[in-house]
């Protein structure tokens, strides 16, 4: 969506189409029907794989007639990969898993063949690259993920009593929150944990937090009051064990001009350098996480050097310049289709002719 929002911003006609439970979130989108989650590397993605978002998918490509097509995941089961399968126009496939996945192990001779119809490959992450590269082979440009930075820099913060540590992430194992909520137990009785989102393990955790009046459970935000939390917050804390192939939030909060204490995830040290622009703790450390979270709080230089040093940072991240150089793979792509169809009509046209002589030939022979 953020991509989008750039793209027609620079004056490109651009198109969403994807699963969508409840109304289309803007008037460019095109939902295909609801998603059906589903467990996918520790968590559960949202897909549509089923017959009616299939022929949804096919009627809009067809309906549309689009110069390019992006597919985001491109083999994951519904409407990106019913799009490959189709081939309406020259396709970009941006890869975002990494990890591991037993899509790629089972099937990765058919996967492999069926990405050959991508006209260009990018890879969000050297990890997503392993991954997509090491599984079905190709050939990828990297291109980090963008942050429309604007949106994170230009609001007020929401007003926030005290020192605060904000969390936003599905509740599940891979993203750690039970770890931040043992290292919670270490802190100075006058912080709060404010936690966002909800999750299969929400009950769970809430019974190990018990009543505890200085951890607030917040639920599902909407993108202004997650960026307002942001904002408002002592600092954000990005606990995960595994499975990230790139610290989006760790950008956002970055943006936003909030310290950043996060895990040494591969995928996180894409984004962030410890001591420089965050402070990373070892995966699952509880008092790593708890020193780090205590040495923000307390260091009001510390913080102010993250702060600047994170802004600066999630510069390198901006929607604008990924959009920029999107847009260059999608000109160059149109033009390539647009020189393939003219071959192919001239070549029809060879061959009209030729019967069109064919035919007259005929007649005159029968005549």
């Amino acid at each position: 969506m953020g991509l989008a929002r750039e793209l027609r911003r620079m004056g490109y006609e651009v198109r969403v189409l994807g699963p969508c439970d409840g109304p289309p979130p803007a008037t460019f989108v095109s939902p295909v029907g609801n998603s059906l989650p589903t467990s996918s590397n520790g968590s559960v993605a949202p897909i549509a794989p089923d017959p009616i978002a299939q022929f949804r998918t096919i009627r809009l490509l067809k309906d549309e007639e689009f110069d390019v097509i992006h597919l985001q995941e491109p083999l994951a089961p519904g409407a990106t990969e019913t799009a490959l399968f189709m081939r309406r126009a020259p396709m970009v496939g941006t890869f975002h898993a990494a990890g591991e996945s037993n899509g790629y192990k089972i099937l990765d001779s058919p996967l492999a063949k069926l990405a050959g119809n991508l006209s260009h490959r990018v890879a969000v992450s050297k990890d997503a690259y392993a991954l997509a590269h090491g599984s079905i082979g190709g050939e990828y440009e990297i291109l980090f993920n963008g942050v429309e930075l604007h949106r994170y820099r230009d609001p007020e913060p929401m007003t926030l009593d005290g020192r605060t540590i904000f969390f936003c992430g599905r509740h599940e194992e891979r993203k750690g929150l039970d770890v931040l909520l043992a290292a919670f137990t270490q802190l100075p009785s006058d912080v709060r944990l404010l936690i966002g989102s909800d999750g299969p393990d929400s009950k769970r955790l809430q019974a190990i937090a018990g009543a505890n009046p200085r951890i607030e459970w917040l639920g599902r935000l909407s993108d202004d009051d997650k960026i307002g939390y942001l904002k408002g917050a002592s600092m954000f804390c990005a606990p995960s064990l595994r499975g990230e192939s790139f610290g989006v939030v760790l950008i956002e909060a970055m943006a936003a001009g909030t310290p950043v204490v996060a895990s040494s995830l591969d995928g996180y040290r894409n984004v962030a350098t410890d001591e420089v622009d965050a402070l990373l703790c070892d995966p699952g450390d509880v008092d790593q996480l708890a020193a780090a979270i205590v040495r923000i709080l307390d260091e009001p230089g510390l913080a102010d050097r993250l702060r600047a040093a994170g802004t600066a940072r999630a510069d390198d991240f901006s929607m604008t310049t990924l959009a920029r150089r999107y847009a260059e793979i999608y000109e160059e792509l149109a033009a390539e289709g647009r020189a393939a169809a003219a071959d192919a009509w001239g070549s029809g046209n060879r061959v009209r002719r030729w019967v069109s002589r064919w035919q007259v030939r005929r007649h005159r022979m029968m005549g």
